[in-house]
């Protein structure tokens, strides 16, 4: 079974569709590159197979579990939104903390695992409430939290935002673990390097709908360019081109 998959899956907004039709499968111990321009889907696709929102249409199951349960899903899940759900007048302990509780984590085995990752990101300021934090250390606590639990499928929407190069580059090589351990991961993300670097798979996504597929190699030789940005610009431009000659008269 694939650790995400989707059949048709759709949301609308009104007569928008946001996305549709989408169709996934994402398999265990692979990294899966969600690329697409600003209001291509990228966004509400991770709220649907997060359970955040709720499909207009079709189907879809992550680590197993239905969407739309939204319990039975968040025990299998990490998530690292865009912008960091951080309760600040916490602590970054406290906060961690409290999310290997929800999350059933030994507590011994929770206090081990935590301060390991404070020290693998260089969060030195772990004791301080976190509304005194940067941006960066904002990120760095969202990252620990959502992969605290070591979880079989996490979902990272512009991870390095923020992040210094080496909490980046330390990013990088904790999601390469969890792959390698057996984690689906799911990236969006507007730095296509990162994608280059570590994505299995690449999937590009244009006004809701997939436009192809392809390890970073295979969609970069099949537009004869020389980087992921290449095949990058010249699909969207493509799909931006048929979309305006379908709105024609």
């Amino acid at each position: 079974m694939a650790a995400i998959e989707t059949d048709g899956l759709t949301k609308r907004y009104g007569s928008v569709a946001a996305v549709e039709g989408l169709d996934l499968a994402v398999d265990r111990g692979t990294i899966y590159g969600f690329l697409g321009p600003n209001g291509a889907g990228k966004t509400t696709t991770m709220r649907l197979l997060t359970g955040l929102t709720r499909p207009s249409d079709g189907t879809a199951t992550v680590a197993g579990v239905d969407v739309r349960d939204r319990d039975a899903l968040g025990e299998r899940i990490g998530y690292v939104p865009d912008t960091p759900p951080l309760y600040e007048k916490l602590t970054a302990r406290e906060q961690l903390s409290a999310v290997a509780d929800v999350r059933g984590l030994d507590p011994e085995h929770a206090r081990e695992r935590v301060s390991e990752l404070f020290d693998r990101f260089g969060l030195v300021a772990a004791d301080d409430r976190i509304e005194s934090y940067s941006k960066g250390m904002k990120q760095k606590t969202s990252v620990i939290q959502a992969i605290v639990h070591e979880p079989a499928v996490l979902f990272l929407d512009e991870p390095t935002s923020g992040l210094d190069p080496n909490a980046a580059r330390t990013l990088k090589a904790v999601v390469t673990e969890l792959r390698d351990a057996g984690t689906a991961v799911f990236l969006s993300t507007h730095v296509l390097s990162v994608v280059d670097e570590l994505a299995d798979t690449v999937g590009l996504l244009s006004d809701g709908r997939l436009l192809a597929e392809d390890e970073p190699e295979g969609l970069v030789a099949d537009r004869d360019g020389d980087t992921l940005e290449d095949a990058f610009v010249e699909l969207t431009t493509d799909a931006d081109l048929s979309a305006r000659l379908r709105e024609s008269p």
